[in-house]
This record gives C-alpha cells, structure tokens and sequence, in this order.
C-alpha cells in the first residue's frame, strides 16, 4: 500500500484488518478459571507487582477482555478496556459481565488514532499486550497511546520482535486475512504440522508444547495459531528500536522480557515484553 487514502483505510477501517474479533469470540468460549489463574500470574509477571490497589487500568486493544478481567483480579480501581473491532468490544463485555459483574469496569469501541486528542483521562497503567503491531501504524499507535499514561504511570507493551522474515510474512498474513474461513482453516494445519517437525528437530515434544501452551498467557495454542497467520497488518521491532522510542519520549526501562528467535522467523515471532516508567510529563 502506497498512497496515503490506503494508508489511513488501514488506521482506520476495521474490513481492512484480520478478523481478531472472531478470534476472540471463540477464545472466551475456553475461558477457564485455570486459565484465568494464569493471566494472572503473568501480569504480575510483567508489571512485577501483586496487586494494582488504588491504580486506574486501561487496556489498549482488549480483544477478549482477559486482560482487563485480570486486572480487576488484582484489585485494580477500575478498568476501562477499549477496541476498534466490534465483536470483540462485544466480547470483552460479556466476559467481564460474566466473571466481574459487580466490578467498576467499562469497554469501548474506539480507535487508537480516533480519541485521545481531546481525552483528559490518564491511567497508572496501560497495558497494550500484542495489539499495536496490528494498526497500520506502530510507531504513531505507540505515540498516540503515550498520551494515556498518567505522570509516573506504567506503560507495558508487547510487540513482535523484528526477524529477516517479518516481509514474508507480512505479505502472506494480508493474503491470509482475505480469504474464506474454510481455506483459513486448510492452511493452519500444513502450518501446525511443519511447526511440529521443527520442534521434533529442535529435541522438543510438540505434544507437551501445545498441551502446556495455557501457561503462556492462559492462551489457546489453536486460537493463537490463527491470530498469528491472519494477523494483519503487521509490524515489528527490535528490543533497541523500542526502548530508545520510549527512552526519547520521557520514559525510563522498567523491565523486559526478550527471547531469541528461532530459525530465523521462519515459522513466526513471539513478542517481547517492556515494562516503561513515564518520567517526564505526559503529553497535553
């Protein structure tokens, strides 16, 4: 895309984008308590506390409102949770009805680059997990979700880590998006069983991979599968790039959470996690 009208039909135009709704309508139909135990461990994991009392949350791109759910578990003041997909504002709305009925929470449909300008809300926590690599444009994304984050508030972000082969994979996720839900599902299992014999060669069990995968987040390994293939837009960064767009802005490092790629990003890239401090002040 190369003019500036498709450039903004990509901010702005959720057809434009994989269908994470969805996605993420699906994935709630497997909440557990289990799994929500472990969402849990891993914010505390990522903020490095055991608790948010007395703190304000805003979740950036709340998807199935897991998040936002496990910051209300952790006794958050309140919890605002907001999306630009329909579905899954839909979503997160009867998750948190469902296991924080009586909770100070509220979920909206709203676009990163839409409703900040004029907004005076600040939050003690943003918490953006894997979200802002899918806009159409990251790095504005980021900058537009910094105007959140209260004097001393904390920004945790997570953001798929650069590898040679993001070009590939961009395109073949903007094909992926485009097609049938049928031919969707034809491609994800070549993908699941190539997966496999690369860990088989790796000296790793595929089988407890995918049986251990709620650990990671207290995800779905086959919802995860999907998002990944159909994930697009899609942008990356190294650990560098992101800490000195954050470190010019005003903020401090925290604490992150990088790994290695494996094979070169042939078969996907996870994404690496930052906690950041805003140490100046918040943007007017």
């Amino acid at each position: 895309m190369n003019t500036r009208n498709e450039k903004d039909q990509l901010k702005y135009d959720p057809a434009t984008h994989f269908g994470f709704g969805d996605n993420w309508q699906t994935f709630s139909q497997l909440i557990t308590e289990a799994k929500i135990d472990q969402a849990v461990a891993d914010m505390k994991r990522i903020l490095g506390t055991e608790d948010l009392a007395r703190q304000s949350f805003v979740d950036v791109g709340c998807g199935s409102g897991l998040h936002s759910l496990v910051a209300l578990r952790l006794s958050a003041t309140s919890v605002t949770g907001f999306d630009m997909d329909l579905e899954s504002v839909e979503t997160a709305r009867q998750v948190l009805s469902k296991y924080a009925p009586d909770r100070d929470w509220q979920v909206e449909k709203r676009n990163v680059f839409e409703t900040f300008d004029d907004d005076q809300r600040k939050y003690d926590v943003v918490y953006s997990w894997g979200v802002l690599h899918h806009t159409g444009a990251m790095w504005q994304g980021i900058e537009k979700t910094m105007a959140l984050v209260a004097d001393g508030g904390r920004f945790a972000i997570a953001i798929y880590r650069k590898t040679p082969c993001c070009n590939g994979w961009r395109r073949f996720k903007r094909v992926y998006a485009g097609l049938p839900a049928g031919l969707q599902i034809f491609l994800r299992w070549p993908y699941i069983f190539l997966f496999c014999l690369a860990l088989l060669a790796t000296g790793r069990n595929p089988f407890a991979y995918i049986c251990n995968y709620e650990n990671n987040r207290g995800m779905n390994y086959f919802t995860d599968v999907h998002d990944w293939l159909g994930g697009f837009p899609y942008e990356s960064a190294s650990p560098d790039e992101l800490k000195m767009f954050f470190e010019t802005r005003g903020y401090e490092t925290v604490s992150e959470f990088t790994k290695p790629t494996r094979l070169w990003g042939v078969f996907g890239t996870g994404c690496n996690e930052f906690l950041f401090r805003r140490v100046g002040s918040s943007p007017s």
